[in-house]
């Protein structure tokens, strides 16, 4: 099928309201638009550029673990969470009360996350995946009793209620045949659709079909990234693009009704392939950022300490580019020391620049490892 014969699909008359059924997308596509070509081309290096940066990274991982971070915050942050990615790294008890719902959903996205792409190693990315992912997404926070880990047996809606809805996805009984169709999409190699072509049709489809009750929106931005790791165009997950979507959420939402009331995929693929390009030259100039800091702090910060400190600076440093947020405990903790000789290498290090006490307090303070966050905040 040529793009421009693409239609997105019908309303159907329901009692007192209409749901939109989605065609399916199971089929060939050609893409012959010379834009769409060019773009595709830049996003794809950008990507492939990200890759190859990532794996010459010592302790990737450790850097990843912010971008898991900022994705969940970020992606959260678009269904109206107001958790930062500092608060993401403290503890619950360090919250005000009426920051905790916020952070239990950030904190289950990390963890959904995190389970989704260590199921990966023995699963490819499918319906039962996704399932189970969700499951973990909605576990003992908001949403927990809009059946996690199913696909929904009800009606849903996006908007005020379901007679003056925004958007009515289609009927419950149509969910199944419709994620079926797209698991078969994102695996039929024979279709010879470009990847990031194929995510981006698919994700458009998950978030019209919107198989689950709650917890769509951030599963269906998860799956973006669940995919560009399932199919090797990423062997680390360092790229989400929901910090994009949020900083164009308007557009991004716009372009997705776009889909549905004008068959204006085209349209959508642009923004989605822009986006694409956009975030991987940003991460991968966020790790060339944190490489020329790492090296600053050992050639500046570093060697001040005495022999005698350095292995318990050196384990303090290198694990604040995964929890970029500490207190004394968890230092002591850290370092097998007592509390004074945390509080004392912690002292140094704000002293050398290095951490910022946060809370203004006398008492429960905690230190930010300012200047690497702030990368992240870009």
């Amino acid at each position: 099928m040529l793009l421009s014969e693409y239609r997105a699909g019908q309303y159907e008359p329901q009692y007192e309201y209409r749901s939109f059924l989605p065609s399916r997308i199971h089929h060939p596509w050609v893409v012959a638009d010379p834009e769409l070509q060019d773009l595709l081309g830049r996003a794809d290096r950008a990507l492939g550029e990200l890759n190859a940066f990532s794996q010459l990274i010592p302790d990737i991982d450790f850097f990843i673990q912010m971008y898991v971070a900022k994705e969940a915050t970020q992606s959260s942050r678009i269904e109206g969470t107001q958790t930062s990615i500092e608060d993401a790294f403290k503890d619950v008890d360090d919250l005000d009360p009426e920051e905790r719902d916020d952070w239990d959903e950030v904190q289950n996205y990390i963890k959904a996350i995190r389970f989704a792409i260590r199921r990966l190693e023995e699963l490819p990315l499918c319906n039962r995946l996704l399932r189970e992912t969700h499951g973990v997404l909605l576990q003992g926070v908001r949403g927990a009793n809009k059946q996690p880990g199913e696909f929904r047996a009800s009606q849903n809606w996006i908007g005020v209620s379901l007679r003056n809805a925004v958007f009515v996805p289609p009927h419950h009984q149509h969910v199944a045949d419709l994620m079926t169709d797209l698991e078969r999409f994102l695996h039929d190699q024979e279709l010879r659709v470009p990847p990031l072509i194929r995510i981006a049709i698919a994700h458009y489809q998950f978030e019209t079909i919107h198989p689950f009750l709650d917890g769509n929106g951030r599963l269906g931005r998860l799956m973006i990234s669940l995919y560009l790791a399932s199919e090797g165009l990423l062997t680390k997950p360092a790229l989400y693009l929901s910090d994009y979507f949020e900083r164009h959420k308007t557009a991004y939402v716009d372009h997705l009704m776009g889909v549905r009331d004008g068959h204006h995929m085209r349209e959508w693929l642009i923004f989605f392939l822009h986006g694409v390009e956009e975030t991987s030259r940003s991460a991968a100039g966020v790790f060339r950022a944190i490489i020329a800091l790492k090296e600053r702090l050992e050639r500046e910060v570093l060697p001040r300490f005495s022999t005698r400190r350095q292995d318990n600076v050196q384990k303090l440093v290198r694990q604040l580019y995964a929890r970029p947020v500490v207190d004394v405990s968890y230092v002591a903790k850290l370092v097998e020391s007592t509390p004074n000789t945390a509080s004392a290498l912690i002292n140094d290090l704000v002293a050398a620049g290095v951490l910022v006490e946060m809370t203004g307090q006398r008492r429960n303070r905690l230190f930010l490892f300012q200047e690497y966050l702030a990368l992240f905040r870009r």
